[in-house]
C-alpha cells in the first residue's frame, strides 16, 4: 500500500483512542453505506439485499484494517488486495470506475466525519486529529488506486477477450457459417446482430485506421491471404460509407443480411481482381455477372459471334463495334453514328453486313446472347 500504509504505522494510536474507534466501526460502515446510497446514483439499487450486506461487511472490514494499520498492529496487503478485487467486481457488475471513486470519496468524507468524532472525545491531541485526517485520506487514496487497477486490468482482459471473439465472429461470417453458430459467437462477443453487414474490401495496412472512423460493432480482420483486411459494417449508409472511404483503396460490396455477409466479401474481392479501380461493386454489376463464370462467357462469346471469325481480324473488329452500338442504342441510327462517330450511311452498310452474317437478328435469343456477348469493353 506504499506511503500511506507506512505513514499510519508511524501514527501509531493509543489503545484507548483505538478501542472507542472500534467501537464505532458498525455505526460508521452503516453510515458510509446510506451516503453511498444516497449520493452515487449508480449504487442507489446495488447496495440493496445481499449486495448491501457485503457491501457493509467490506466497508467495516477496511476501517478496522486502518485502524489496524494506525495502532501498528498490521501491514496493508491484504486490503490493497481487497481493493483490487473491488475493481475487478465492478467490471463484472458493469459499473464505470468513475462511480467506485464516487463512492470513495463519498466514504472517505462520511468515515473521517464519525472517526474524527469518536478521536477527540478519547483523548486524541489537536495535532494528532489533523494528522489523522491526512492518513485517513491518504489511505482512501490507496485503497482507491488499488481499485483503479483492478478495473482497467479486468476492462484490459475483457477487451481482449472480447476482440478475439468479434475477430473469430468475422471468420465465421466469411466462412459462411451455420446461422446457429453465429449467432452463439455473436453472443459470446456481445455484440449485437444488424439487420444487415456490407464488406469492404482494403489493404491490410489500412483496416483498423479505417476501423476507428466506423461504427464501433464495425467487425475487422488484417490478416487475409495477399496482404489484404476486410471491414464488415453494421447496417451503413452506403453513400455515408464510401464518402468515409474516399481516401482508401476500398472496395464495397453490397449490403446483405448479415448472416450471409460472405457473399458481400466474395464480391469485392472478384471485383477487386477484375479492376483496381471499382470502388462500389453496385456500379459494375454486369461485369461482375458476366466475370462469375469466365469459361461460360468465354465459351458465349466463341458461339455468338463466330460468324465474325470468317471475316479479317479489322474488319471483325469493326462490325462488333458496330453490333454492340446497334443493339445498345436499340437500333437507333443516329445514335449509333454518333456513339462511333461515322456517318448514318456508313452504320446502315455496316447494318447490311451484319444482317447477312446473322440471318435471325432480329430473333430475341439472338439478340440476348449478342448483348450478353458484346455488351461490355471490358469482356
Amino acid at each position: 500500500m506504499g506511503h500511506a500504509i507506512r505513514s499510519a504505522s508511524e501514527l501509531a494510536l493509543d489503545g484507548t483512542t483505538v478501542t472507542a474507534l472500534r467501537a464505532a466501526l458498525g455505526t460508521t460502515a452503516d453510515e458510509v453505506v446510506q451516503a453511498i446510497i444516497d449520493e452515487v446514483p449508480p449504487y442507489a439499487n446495488a447496495l440493496s439485499g445481499r449486495m448491501g450486506v457485503t457491501i457493509r461487511r467490506a466497508v467495516r472490514t477496511a476501517l478496522g484494517h486502518y485502524l489496524d494499520l494506525a495502532s501498528g498492529s498490521t501491514t496493508g496487503g491484504d486490503a490493497g488486495d481487497a481493493a483490487y478485487e473491488l475493481g475487478r467486481g465492478e467490471v463484472r457488475d458493469g459499473r464505470s470506475m468513475d462511480a467506485l471513486l464516487s463512492a470513495y470519496r463519498v466514504g472517505a468524507r462520511v468515515a473521517w466525519r464519525s472517526l474524527a468524532a469518536g478521536a477527540v472525545p478519547a483523548g486524541l491531541p489537536a495535532a494528532e486529529v489533523a494528522r489523522f485526517a491526512e492518513l485517513t485520506f491518504a489511505y482512501i487514496d490507496e485503497l482507491s488506486a488499488a481499485s483503479a487497477a483492478g478495473h482497467a486490468d479486468e476492462l484490459a482482459a475483457r477487451g481482449r477477450v472480447r476482440e478475439r471473439h468479434l475477430e473469430q465472429l468475422a471468420r465465421d461470417l466469411l466462412a459462411d457459417a451455420n446461422p446457429d453458430v453465429l449467432l452463439a459467437t455473436a453472443q459470446r462477443a456481445g455484440w449485437p446482430p444488424p439487420g444487415s453487414l456490407t464488406a469492404v474490401l482494403l489493404a491490410a495496412d489500412q483496416a483498423r485506421p479505417a476501423h476507428r472512423s466506423l461504427d464501433p460493432n464495425t467487425l475487422v480482420l488484417d490478416d487475409l491471404p495477399d496482404a489484404s483486411g476486410v471491414l464488415l459494417v453494421p447496417d451503413a449508409d452506403r453513400s455515408h460509407l464510401l464518402r468515409q472511404l474516399t481516401d482508401r483503396t476500398a472496395v464495397v460490396g453490397p449490403a446483405l443480411p448479415w448472416t450471409r455477409v460472405s457473399a458481400s466479401y466474395a464480391r469485392a474481392a472478384r471485383a477487386r481482381s477484375l479492376s483496381p479501380d471499382i470502388r462500389d461493386t453496385e456500379d459494375h454489376l454486369p461485369e461482375l455477372v458476366l466475370s462469375a463464370d469466365p469459361e461460360a462467357f468465354a465459351d458465349l462469346r466463341a458461339r455468338a459471334l463466330a460468324p465474325l471469325h470468317t471475316l479479317p481480324p479489322a474488319t471483325a473488329r469493326r462490325l462488333e463495334e458496330t453490333l454492340r452500338a446497334w443493339l445498345l442504342h436499340q437500333g437507333r441510327r443516329d445514335e449509333v453514328a454518333a456513339a462511333l462517330f461515322v456517318h448514318p450511311q456508313t452504320v446502315r452498310y455496316r447494318m447490311s453486313q451484319l444482317r447477312e452474317l446473322f440471318p435471325d437478328l432480329g430473333s430475341p435469343q439472338r439478340v440476348l446472347e449478342l448483348t450478353l456477348a458484346v455488351g461490355l469493353r471490358t469482356a
